[in-house]
């Protein structure tokens, strides 16, 4: 009778280790996409820094060109104001597509072009673009590993338990394949 007490209280034991080792494998899970989204968050933070030096550059040389300018400020303050990850990326998207407008129209101004600041301006902002496009990929693959964890069994039994729900994953907005088109009148 000894022997049956022990061998359920390693089984007992088992158990609750294999339980806490999902647990905590949950929570590491559920971490690293918040570490991931503070980066991209970040990223987004390091480029919107950026926007007002370059929209005053811009004026100096573009005043009159007051629509592209207010599509930047306009998607700008939509970033600024997106609360969850889709709006975020619908605001990215408008964001991005004014400052392709800003690029465009910028070969018209070959003063602008040649200003050390704008460009200057432009290769940080560049670099900016690059790292977002590393902090969403990062933030993509950190979601997919979690959503997998807590999609299968037995995380799935603890995650539901417990509260752990799928992450949202970054996904770019409907067109955002299609190059911007620029109507100059």
């Amino acid at each position: 009778m000894k022997k049956a007490w022990i061998i359920i209280l390693a089984i007992v034991l088992l158990l609750a280790v294999v339980l806490i080792s999902q647990y905590n494998g949950l929570v590491s899970s559920s971490e690293a996409v918040s570490k991931e989204t503070a980066n991209l968050d970040s990223q987004y933070q390091r480029r919107m820094d950026l926007i007002p030096n370059l929209v005053t550059t811009v004026k100096e040389f573009m005043g009159h060109e007051t629509e592209i300018i207010e599509q930047i400020s306009s998607a700008r303050a939509a970033m600024a104001g997106a609360g969850t990850l889709g709006e975020m990326s619908e605001a990215d998207e408008q964001l991005t597509s004014a400052l392709n407008a800003l690029v465009v129209s910028v070969e018209n101004y070959p003063d602008l072009k040649s200003n050390e600041t704008f460009t200057n301006l432009m290769d940080e902002l560049a670099g900016t673009e690059n790292r977002i496009t590393t902090a969403r990929r990062d933030y993509n693959e950190v979601v997919n590993s979690y959503n997998l964890k807590i999609k299968r069994f037995p995380t799935n039994l603890l995650a539901g338990m417990f509260g752990f729900e799928q992450a949202e994953y970054f996904e770019a907005q409907q067109g955002a394949e299609n190059s911007v088109e620029v109507d100059f009148g």
